[in-house]
């Protein structure tokens, strides 16, 4: 009851905390006006990120948000991938670690996606300099940089520009840059510690870490230091958390039953049509060419014993509605027995810095990083037969002697002989109708086939299912080396000069245990050797033989040499005419092989592991100039361009213009107008073709269809109107891969961006800004929409020109599918194009105000909210397609959504030596509906037909840290995330985890977390 009441209270608050928020005044405090600023004439001369000028204050023309770690420690933020993530800016397709656990194309990686713009539009650097893309694409395709190679524990702030710079930084910086910063110097010894547990006593977490550094800059001329950390988090399992979070079963979730529970059993408990191929191993006779199943017979299931679920057996009704179904069917509720929400996380690593004074003017670094992350987690048993591996055609096999035994994209079930025989070295064969054999095994010199109960009839056994007692596991471990380099400083008083290179290193090892490899698979069932009646029985040598360990290597590598010097050509009645102007000469490479190639045979690989891969390399020759004109005190202007020559064949020049004028002390305006550009990534322009599975959206069937599968004993037509309801599992859970083929003659995307914004300093100690915000991209990468290929396929029409549809086979084990219908389609392939724009439109807040009560009591509040007005997608056909408040678009995100509003609002309370931060977090609720899924805007035309509630709600949590500093050396420190245990909101759609929205709400799953820790100073 008082958590309802809490959930109830918050819920209804909602609107009126973010009011309140938004007119009072972030845990992100705004560069451009931060209380108590220095005067320009005591502050230093710096960079600020966006910018190649030096400059006496952070008031720039461009939003730029600023992350502090000490921001981070009074939220209890432990890592900086995690604080990037809570970000109001990221929104949309982002990648979060959770992902990994869930079937991610870049498993193992997390990444920031400014404006909802995707992953490959946020550019971010390590001190102004580039860094190496992670090796896995996401999705196959969209190069980004992992933030979990942080270094976090010598990381002193993240700039985080919400603006285009294409014109400073070149390509990706579409929506924004990410610029993480390093600390200058750090003088004695620091040793953290922290470790965190939920509240349930699950998903622990530790981290410690020690830096020790000698020197001082200004008094010695140096500075030196090394640091080194270790962070785990362990895994977390659905089991672990409350309904609906940990069952297949969301039959409580209204008055209709769902389908969760695999097996053929609904969440009722009651079978559904069909027959169970997902759960244990289940035979049906077929006569011994495998061509005519043995009249009468239904499957049966080989060791009823082997379920790990509930064994239901069918009565006189069940019986009579689905004639191929087994007696004893077998529902295993696969998100309660294996379901994982997060992975186990380690990270370690280590970095030394020395930075040095040459002269007066004059300063130089040097740096070297290296950090390794693993992340594992377990997945499902694999199957016995499964999807294609992504981007390669799954070799079927062929029931026509006229296919000559080759290997087809024709469907079949492979079936187990009626003898087997020792197999000799490397030899293997598969018959014209399916049936794995050893040539020459007949009665004479083999045995019945002991895993085949009809053998002694002379039938072969087609198998389907898969050994629920050993599940997959994956394993990605990701090693990055990183050394850089700098010299920057003053030639004259009116000449500054800037020399920085790096190199960066990622080794990325995938380890992938359990699956089945199809070779593999056909030589056991050819000899006997693997005991499908029992499996557990298996010796371990056996289950390596089927189940190979499968380990990918990749890497990816980035080196960068820039240079730029600053000229103070004149005074202006507001200061100094500042001109800067640069090189950089860049070196780029992805280098991931595909896990699972056809290159050495059709049946040399592994069921259901993505056969992405991708190798490419480039130079990139860029100069850049930019130009500041304080007119007047009151206005500034600046402009900036960049010209990019890639070795690929493309070039792009980047203009920016920007001012800022401040009529009066109180309130300052400013505005950018830019052109930038993202350049196609590895995947898209040379890669393997990439797959990703998409539920079949009913608008593309149609009646005529759909009347094939229509089941007498339902009297309901399987029809359009009914297809939720009357339409068997095999269409309405079915899905399409649609595979993407790279075009090496890609053109670049192009972006247009403009800002206008003001930041407001009514009084002393208060300030708040508002930034309007509107971005184009034209000439955007993407898949053609493949709806025009498959309403052609299912009406009977000619596929359209650059589409090919690959049929998938018939499930026969279905009462509702007839052997003479047409099948549904199993793949539809297209090149990626130029062909469309995106837009996206919106407004950002933030506030800051603090207040001293007495010498030893002040009060700090700061706020930071984005909201996102429109994003939308026009295609070349000219349709367009609404996502913001909505799950769309839905490929793109994993179903994860646009949020229209997002938020943090944090308190502190310094008392003495105590410091008490309470942080409010805010995302707004959306509508179950995607345009890329058919349908209108906000239509609700996702939404399952159990589920009653068209939107998804706000998630509102409440953060708690207290810090407590014993004395100069010692601080000690405790945290509450999610104080009011706020579980996420129920997602039954988002396919990114289950039940919720794991970009959205990810954290607020681990419930209520507690975290202590303690700081020692020397």
């Amino acid at each position: 009851m008082k958590v309802a009441f809490s959930n109830a209270l918050l819920g209804s608050a909602a609107p009126l905390v973010l009011g309140v928020c938004l007119v009072s005044g972030t845990a992100f405090a705004q560069d451009a006006a931060k209380p108590n600023e220095p005067k320009a004439e005591e502050a230093q001369t710096i960079v600020v990120t966006g910018s190649i000028l030096r400059r006496t204050n952070t008031e720039t023309v461009s939003p730029v948000t600023t992350i502090t770690a000490d921001q981070l420690d009074q939220r209890g933020i432990s890592t900086v991938q995690e604080g990037l993530q809570t970000l109001a800016a990221n929104n949309g397709p982002a990648l979060t670690n959770s992902f990994t656990a869930n079937g991610a194309f870049a498993a193992g990686a997390s990444a920031i996606s400014l404006r909802g713009l995707t992953t490959n539009s946020t550019l971010v650097l390590f001190d102004g300099l580039r860094a190496a893309y992670y090796p896995l694409a996401d999705d196959g395709s969209r190069n980004f940089v992992d933030l979990n190679t942080i270094p976090d524990d010598i990381i002193e702030k993240v700039d985080v520009l919400k603006d285009g710079a294409s014109s400073a930084y070149g390509a990706d910086a579409i929506a924004g840059v990410v610029n993480i910063k390093t600390k200058r110097q750090f003088k004695g010894l620091s040793i953290r510690a922290e470790g965190g547990i939920s509240s349930r006593a699950d998903a622990g977490s530790q981290r410690i870490s020690i830096t020790a550094g000698k020197g001082d800059i200004e008094e010695n001329g140096y500075n030196a230091y090394v640091s080194g950390f270790y962070y785990h988090s362990a895994e977390l399992y659905n089991r672990d958390r409350p309904y609906p979070f940990n069952t297949s079963n969301y039959g409580r979730l209204g008055n209709v039953a769902s389908t969760g529970v695999t097996g053929g059993v609904n969440d009722n408990g009651t079978y559904t049509q069909g027959t169970p191929t997902s759960s244990i191993f289940y035979v049906r006779p077929y006569d011994a060419t495998n061509t005519t199943a043995v009249a009468g017979s239904r499957f049966a299931a080989l060791n009823t014993a082997q379920c790990r679920g509930t064994n239901y057996t069918l009565n006189a009704t069940d019986l009579a509605a689905n004639p191929t179904a087994p007696t004893t069917v077998c529902g295993v509720d696969y998100t309660a027995a294996y379901g994982v929400i997060q992975p186990e996380i380690k990270r370690y690593g280590g970095s030394a810095k020395v930075t040095a004074k040459l002269n007066d003017t004059i300063e130089a670094y040097a740096e070297f990083n290296f950090l390794q992350t693993t992340t594992d987690y377990t997945g499902q048993p694999a199957v016995i037969r499964g999807n294609a591996p992504a981007g390669i055609y799954y070799p079927q096999f062929s029931n026509s002697a006229a296919a000559g035994g080759a290997y087809t994209l024709n469907s079949g079930i492979i079936a187990l002989p009626v003898y087997v025989c020792a197999r000799a070295a490397g030899v293997s064969a598969v018959n014209v109708n399916g049936v794995p054999t050893v040539p020459g095994c007949t009665a004479a010199n083999g045995t019945l086939n002991p895993n085949n109960p009809y053998a002694a009839q002379g039938y072969v056994a087609r198998i389907q299912g898969r050994d629920l007692s050993s599940v997959t596991y994956n394993e990605t471990r990701n090693r990055t080396y990183r050394g850089a380099f700098g010299v920057s400083g003053q030639v004259t008083d009116a000449i500054t000069f800037d020399v920085g290179g790096t190199a960066m290193h990622d080794d990325l090892r995938r380890l992938q245990r359990g699956y089945v490899n199809i070779q593999h698979l056909l030589d056991v069932v050819a000899d006997g050797t693997y005991n499908f009646v029992n499996p557990a029985a298996n010796s371990q040598a056996v289950n390596d033989y089927l189940k190979p360990d499968n380990i990918t290597n990749a890497t990816s590598d980035q080196v960068q040499l820039q240079a730029n010097m600053g000229f103070k050509l004149a005074d202006l009645p507001g200061g100094p005419l500042q001109v800067a102007i640069g090189g950089s000469e860049r070196y780029e490479a992805v280098n991931a092989p595909s896990g699972n190639s056809d290159f050495n045979g059709p049946t040399q690989r592994y069921f259901t592991l993505n056969a992405f891969g991708t190798v490419g390399s480039r130079w990139i020759s860029s100069a850049y100039g930019e130009i500041s004109a304080p007119v007047v005190k009151s206005l500034e202007l600046t402009a900036a361009g960049r010209y990019d020559h890639y070795s690929s064949g493309q070039s792009a020049f980047s203009p920016k213009a920007g001012f800022k004028f401040k009529p009066v002390r109180q309130v300052m305006i400013r505005g950018t107008w830019s052109k930038g550009f993202r350049i196609p990534s590895f995947g898209e322009a040379n890669s393997l073709p990439t797959t990703g599975y998409v539920t079949n959206p009913s608008n593309v069937f149609n009646d005529a269809y759909l009347a094939q599968y229509t089941n007498p004993a339902l009297g309901t037509p399987c029809n359009v109107a009914n297809f939720a309801k009357a339409c068997p599992a095999y269409l309405t859970a079915g899905s399409y891969g649609y595979t993407t083929l790279a075009t090496p003659t890609l053109k670049s995307e192009k972006s247009r961006s403009f800002t206008l914004g003001a930041v407001f300093e009514p009084v002393r100690n208060l300030s708040f800004t508002v930034d309007f915000y509107d971005i184009k991209k034209d000439q955007l990468i993407t898949a053609p929409l493949a709806a025009p290929a498959l309403i052609a396929y299912y009406s009977g029409g000619a596929i359209p020109a650059g589409y090919t549809v690959t049929a998938d086979g018939p499930d026969t084990s279905d009462a509702f599918v007839s052997p003479t219908a047409k099948p549904r389609a199993a793949l539809v392939l297209a090149n990626l194009i130029n062909a469309n724009s995106q837009t996206v439109r919106g407004m950002d807040f933030e506030a800051e105000f603090r207040h001293k009560f007495s010498h030893n009591v002040t009060w700090t509040s700061s706020l930071e909210a984005d909201w996102i007005m429109l994003l939308e997608t026009k295609f070349a056909d000219g349709h367009t397609e609404r996502y913001d408040g909505t799950l769309g678009n839905y490929n793109l995100t994993a179903g994860s959504g646009t949020p229209s509003v997002k938020g943090t609002w944090m308190n502190t309370l310094e008392i003495g030596k105590v410091k008490i931060t309470d942080t409010l977090n805010y995302i707004s609720g959306y509508n179950l509906s995607a345009m890329d899924q058919g349908g209108t805007y906000k239509d609700c035309s996702l939404r399952p037909s159990y589920w009653s509630a068209c939107n998804v709600k706000s998630l509102i949590t409440t953060d708690v840290n207290v810090q407590v500093k014993v004395n100069d050396q010692f601080t000690v420190y405790g945290t509450v995330n999610n104080l009011l245990n706020q579980m996420p909101p129920i997602d039954p759609v988002t396919y990114g985890a289950h039940g919720y929205n794991p970009v959205q709400g990810g954290t607020a799953i681990l419930g209520r977390y507690f975290k202590v820790g303690a700081k020692v100073n020397f």
